[in-house]
């Protein structure tokens, strides 16, 4: 049974407890971090870990985990939504009978992981999305959200929002705790259930299955009381508002749209996220792009984001790897002054990649409009030169503290004939961590320690050593050796039956009598064959003290390193930012050449305050538009123009494309908007104030609703909110009831719709609405073309003009296995119910002629002269730059000689110019280069050059940075036209550069002379 006793264990945890009442308290005992009651419960339920004690039913229950698995049960833990307070003991020798002293070393919380001891180890901490505490309210504006970050110290308000993208905003984000303010109780109904009736019903049902707690009084103060409480914050700790307002900034997409164009993944949707970015680009900038989406920006940010991205789109110079950090990871660092020398030196990376950008011409002008977005992304509002001066001295800093890669002063202490693994394993807990100049007195102490030790080491023990090695060594006869014993950290004498029989005072006979017995630190005996000497357990303690102080030192360095930096945080977080959105960008860049896509005209209308109007602008206009699932590269999609000035009335066959053409405009207009690339050949598209799009629906039984009181919940949020700026988009209205009273709902719908003057397409199967005595000015009927080819109707999946009554219902059903009998019987049944309505009002619009060619999207290669290292790099990076130097002189004048003589012959009717392009170490070439042909040279690092050629030059780079020793490797390349040229170019330089004194590893590849090498080209050599 656990005694609570005041002074036990028991009862100081319990008074940890106290303070943290909402946490699973962990406190360190010894090897292990334990847990009492219901938070030992909680272990064993979502840990998975066994209980300690017996199972007397009087008795406390009490559970726990190692230390060395302690990050594992966090994670599951916070992974299951609970909060963790942790509690250290306090290291080093204690007195007697006395406990040691414990404190909170921190907390973990979910999307908030526990750094205490990061600064002292040498690997990196996964660091998940930061999950906010969220807030919502309602006013006479709409729902109000509020988003507090405890990591970030920031809060940020979205007002006006409707209760769709409330819901969106809920499904998309998870958060720590969900808080609801009593303005959402203030309904129609009056009731305790505050969406009981129509309004906030959709919230409501999203909220009720979830842990809630409600507030009053002011929204915005009262939500930062509480997360000062969460999080145990003084009342001084101050939070930013990273709120950008913007008048021009569309709505948040509804949770509709969203889900049906795949921003949110859904089963059985296309996912417009894995289409927009290259499979190989995870993590943050795949969130930036899913915000960005899910979130519209303003005009203003829109039209930088795609200027951005035109730039990046012909940017001839490589490009920096772009590193990806979370920024809540280095301000928690930062502020707990745990950050290590790994990290350090990736915020160096970061700031240098935001100063290589700057230094590069082709980049500089990017770098300048990226303060924008990034602005709008962490509410930081910082000019160009602040960001750059700021950089440089943030990575002064770090440079001067940082051991950095390249540097050689700081090699482990051996000796020959030494264990050398034990200083190895000794050092490496603090060495190459800070430059030696900060810490000189105690590296000098550890080597004459290590010195002292091996001297030590090779007195006592060396003699007996020899002397076994000169004995016989018969079976059964001494043995003896020097050894690391690893778990004692310590190195002794390891051997049997070396004593002499008969002392006869021969070498070695007077270290053995000094020999005594091994014993571990808590004074029992380590076996029967280890030996050690007083000697060399002094030496032994010296070296160990000596190391601790410099280990205690580098730690004090770094956290004195992190004080510093503090200063520059908004830097580092804005620069950190910066690089996700520039990472996100090109990565799109690079995807949409490599599908064809285009870049958008934006249109405003006159009613944006400050920006001028598109002269002539009427409508959108998207010509060869392809569902931006299937790719225009591949030639298999039929592309259509959507020329649209006003609401479209669409009807068609079921499989004729009605969904397809709604979710392909829908994307197209969203990506414009967001200012990136969309599947077409050209396309103007209208600065929109709100993009809705709606689906079939489904019955909600959670919510009590029928699938058609979805539906309608979704049409009033639709009509609510749409404007004549909108682009509404609707699926099949009114296919959830009858069809009487459903076709009438419908077009008034479509006649509200058309009275608003918004564009839009709605899409239909029931043909009485075409019947109806609608009021309507500008709606256009179009339809999903068919033609009948021996007899058959079949879709064409071209957008036309005019009705289409065909429903292709039977068809449908028969290609989907439908019993043939079944389709009988429903002929029959049509035939005699509908035949004398069967031909009336049907148009079967002519196939139009289909055509797949495209537009080539031709981009003039700009190129620049390469950035050279700094002067700092030491003497084996002066090498490699002479030799790339040299190799690419040479490669521009065995290539522009070959380009001279196939002009001469004929062969060519353009004299290219050869321009060499350098890749440095964690650069990647820019996007310009995809779907181009190349040639070109890698670097080793045992000075040899390989040759080659390829169409995707980025993949070809990665793969060989992949492989072991090649992660830094440099490149050199030059774009050519068409891959058989390329071809000719690889052979010859692999031939001939050989004669030049350059040592090429692929010699062999140059054999194959005619490889590659096109018709034409033979034929006309073949001529001359």
């Amino acid at each position: 049974m656990c005694s609570l006793k005041e002074g036990t264990l028991n009862w100081e945890m319990l008074q940890f407890k106290s303070r943290f009442p909402r946490e699973v308290l962990l406190c360190r005992v010894g090897d292990f971090y334990e847990a009492l009651g219901i938070d030992a419960c909680i272990l064993v339920e979502y840990a998975g870990l066994n209980p300690f004690g017996g199972l007397r039913s009087d008795s406390i229950p009490k559970a726990g985990c190692p230390v060395v698995n302690l990050r594992q049960t966090l994670d599951d833990l916070t992974n299951n939504g609970f909060s963790v307070c942790i509690v250290e003991e306090v290291q080093g020798p204690t007195q007697a009978r006395s406990r040691k002293g414990r404190f909170i070393s921190g907390h973990a919380h979910p999307g908030n992981p526990y750094v205490y001891g990061l600064v002292g180890v040498d690997h990196d901490l996964d660091f998940p999305e930061p999950m906010p505490v969220i807030g919502i309210s309602r006013s006479a504006r709409g729902y109000c959200m509020i988003l507090v970050l405890e990591t970030m110290k920031t809060y940020s308000i979205e007002d006006g929002l409707t209760e769709e993208a409330v819901v969106t905003k809920l499904r998309t984000s998870r958060y720590h705790h969900l808080f609801l303010h009593v303005s959402l109780r203030q309904n129609s109904s009056g009731t305790f259930r505050w969406g009981e009736f129509g309004e906030g019903g959709l919230l409501w049902g999203e909220c009720r299955s979830r842990h809630v707690e409600w507030f009053d009084g002011n929204a915005i103060s009262e939500i930062l009381s509480k997360v000062k409480e969460l999080y145990d914050l003084d009342n001084e700790v101050i939070f930013r508002n990273k709120t950008v307002h913007s008048e021009n900034r569309p709505q948040s997409l509804t949770l509709g749209t969203a889900t049906q164009i795949g921003a949110i993944p859904t089963e059985g949707i296309p996912s417009l996220l894995k289409v927009i970015l290259p499979p190989n680009c995870t993590g943050l900038p795949v969130l930036y792009i899913r915000d960005l989406l899910l979130n519209p920006p303003s005009y203003e940010i829109g039209s930088t984001i795609q200027a951005i991205c035109k730039l990046m789109s012909s940017v001839s110079c490589s490009i920096p790897e772009f590193t990806c950090v979370s920024s809540a990871k280095l301000v928690k660092l930062l502020e707990l002054r745990e950050t290590n020398h790994i990290e350090f030196c990736r915020i160096k990376n970061i700031l240098d990649e935001i100063l290589q950008m700057h230094r590069a011409s082709e980049l500089n002008e990017i770098l300048r409009l990226l303060i924008d977005p990034t602005w709008v992304a962490t509410g930081l509002k910082l000019d160009f030169e602040t960001l750059v001066d700021g950089c440089e001295l943030a990575s002064g800093k770090i440079c001067e503290i940082i051991f950095l890669d390249g540097e050689s002063d700081q090699k482990f202490s051996s000796f020959r004939g030494f264990p050398n693994e034990f200083f190895e394993d000794m050092e490496s807990s603090w060495k190459g961590r800070v430059k030696r100049i900060h810490i000189d007195d105690v590296f000098t102490e550890v080597e004459r320690a290590a010195e002292a030790l091996y001297l030590a080491v090779t007195e006592d023990f060396g003699p007996i050593v020899s002397r076994i090695k000169a004995m016989s060594a018969s079976l059964g006869g001494p043995k003896g050796e020097i050894l690391y014993a690893r778990e004692h950290e310590a190195i002794w004498f390891k051997g049997k039956r070396f004593t002499p029989t008969v002392w006869a005072g021969s070498p070695g006979e007077e270290q053995i009598k000094q020999l005594k017995p091994a014993f571990d630190s808590k004074g029992k005996r380590v076996g029967d064959e280890w030996y050690t000497t007083m000697k060399v357990e002094d030496a032994l303690t010296r070296y160990h003290e000596a190391s601790s102080k410099a280990k205690a030192r580098v730690l004090e360095v770094l956290r004195e390193l992190s004080t510093e930096l503090q200063s520059n945080i908004n830097i580092i977080v804005f620069s950190s930012m910066l690089l996700v959105i520039a990472k996100a960008l090109f990565s799109h860049v690079s995807e949409g050449r490599r599908r064809k896509w285009t870049f958008p005209t934006l249109a405003v209308s006159h009613s944006f305050k400050d920006v001028k109007p598109l002269e002539g602008y009427e409508g959108m206009k998207i010509v060869g538009l392809v569902p931006y699932w299937l790719n225009i590269a591949q030639g298999s999609a039929v592309q259509n123009t959507v020329d649209m000035k006003s609401l479209f009335l669409l009807t068609g066959p079921n499989g004729g494309g009605k969904s397809s053409i709604l979710r392909s405009v829908c994307a197209a207009a969203l990506l414009g908007i967001c200012g990136l690339m969309v599947p077409a050949e050209s396309a103007l598209i209208p600065y929109f104030d709100s993009i809705m799009l709606h689906m079939k629906s489904y019955d909600s039984p959670a919510d009590e609703k029928s699938s058609f009181q979805v539906e309608m919940s979704e049409l009033r949020t639709i009509i609510t909110g749409t404007t004549k700026r909108s682009l509404v988009l609707i699926d099949e209205i009114c296919r959830g009831t009858e069809i009487a009273k459903g076709t009438c709902i419908a077009g008034s719908v479509i006649e509200s719709l058309d009275q608003i003057g918004c564009l839009g397409i709605v899409s239909t199967h029931l043909h009485g609405i075409l019947n109806l005595p609608l009021n309507l000015k500008d709606t256009v009927q179009k339809a999903m073309g068919t033609v009948c080819i021996d007899g058959q109707t079949k879709p064409t999946w071209k957008l036309t003009d005019g009705i289409c009554k065909e429903s292709l219902a039977f068809e449908t059903a028969k290609r989907e296995g439908i019993p043939e009998i079944i389709i009988q019987r429903a002929q029959d049944l049509y035939l005699s119910v509908y035949a004398k309505d069967r031909l009336s009002g049907e148009n079967f619009p002519k196939l139009e002629q289909y055509s797949s060619s495209m537009k080539n999207n031709n981009f003039d290669q700009e190129q620049f002269d390469s950035r050279r290292n700094s002067p700092e790099e030491i003497s084996i990076a002066n090498q490699v730059e002479v030799l790339q130097q040299e190799v690419e002189n040479a490669v521009t004048v065995i290539c522009q000689e070959k380009m001279m003589e196939l002009r001469r012959k004929k062969i060519s009717s353009e004299l290219m110019e050869i321009k060499c392009v350098l890749i440095n170490a964690r650069e990647k070439p820019p996007p310009s280069t995809v779907g181009s042909s190349s040639v070109y040279v890698m670097f080793r690092p045992d000075n040899k050059i390989y040759v080659g050629q390829t169409d995707d030059l980025e993949g070809r780079v990665s793969t060989h940075r992949s492989k072991e020793g090649m992660q830094n490797a440099l490149f050199l390349y030059f774009l050519v036209q068409g891959k058989s040229l390329a071809c000719q170019f690889e052979t010859l330089l692999i031939n001939q550069l050989p004669s030049h004194g350059f040592q090429v590893a692929n010699v062999a590849d140059g054999k194959h002379r005619n490889f590659g090498t096109s018709n034409l080209y033979i034929e006309c050599a073949t001529s001359s």
